[in-house]
């Protein structure tokens, strides 16, 4: 088993939210090889409205103007990045987490090219190395990685997170990737909680208008994932009590696709 926590910004704006999940990730990372990913959008967001800088985004992808490219890779490769690498490696003293953070930028581990023009420095994901991932995991340490990707002419890209974390779980052969995020999981038309979803129907709720901005987002992404061979993703609230324990133990926790259910589907 091997996994890819994906952890929304939102749900490291804090320290003692960030604390509660940096214990429980390093409990499991002590049996369970596993590499995180995190956002830090919300950082972001008010960096750049201290210094005057309004956020503009088309279809949920911020414009990355050179000052934005700048302050993604103070905030989120930086501030966001130590601040959860610290967390983890303060309670590794006790449960055994090694933490290391990285970027996509760090041994050319993901590589990416401008999506549009129109967004800046926007970048699609176009090629993911594993190498970097397993050797670090084969040392025995715990991958942390924020959602900045780079070229072979030495420009770099601000990378979706959720982009990010699929091409970090495929590159490794994750057999689970998780969206850890503020919300219970996908909703649906009465504001219930949808336990499992096939393709199709996911996309129906796409196509209804229900699932919308940040779930659309990671429903697209976790279509990617199943698409390139991810067994199984997994969409929850990262402040749930001991929610990964919970999933790993079998628990139906939050939204579950998995690849069967789309075959079957």
């Amino acid at each position: 088993m091997k996994l890819l926590v994906k952890l929304g910004g939102t749900l490291l704006d804090a320290d003692a939210p960030r604390e509660r999940l940096a214990r429980q990730i390093a409990a499991v990372s002590r049996s369970v090889p596993m590499v995180v990913v995190h956002g830090g959008g919300r950082q972001l967001t008010r960096y750049l409205a201290e210094r005057g800088v309004l956020s503009q985004f088309v279809n949920g992808l911020r414009v990355t103007t050179p000052a934005v490219l700048d302050a993604v890779v103070k905030v989120v490769a930086g501030s966001v990045n130590r601040q959860l690498v610290a967390a983890l490696n303060q309670v590794g003293n006790r449960a055994g987490a090694r933490a290391v953070g990285i970027s996509g930028i760090d041994a050319g581990m993901v590589e990416a090219e401008q999506m549009d023009p129109a967004l800046g420095s926007v970048g699609r994901v176009t090629r993911a190395d594993p190498a970097l991932l397993d050797a670090l995991l084969t040392g025995g340490f715990l991958p942390v990685v924020a959602c900045v990707a780079g070229d072979r002419e030495g420009r770099f890209y601000n990378v979706n997170a959720d982009r990010m974390a699929v091409a970090c779980a495929v590159a490794f052969g994750a057999d689970q990737l998780i969206f850890l995020t503020d919300v219970a999981g996908v909703l649906d038309a009465a504001k219930c909680l949808v336990p499992r979803l096939t393709m199709a129907r996911s996309e129906s709720l796409i196509a209804a208008g229900i699932a919308t901005g940040g779930m659309l987002a990671k429903l697209n992404a976790a279509h990617s994932a199943l698409r390139q061979g991810v067994p199984q993703v997994r969409i929850c609230a990262g402040a749930a009590d001991g929610v990964l324990e919970r999933i790993l133990a079998g628990d139906e926790v939050g939204t579950r696709l998995a690849a069967e259910e789309v075959c079957a589907g």
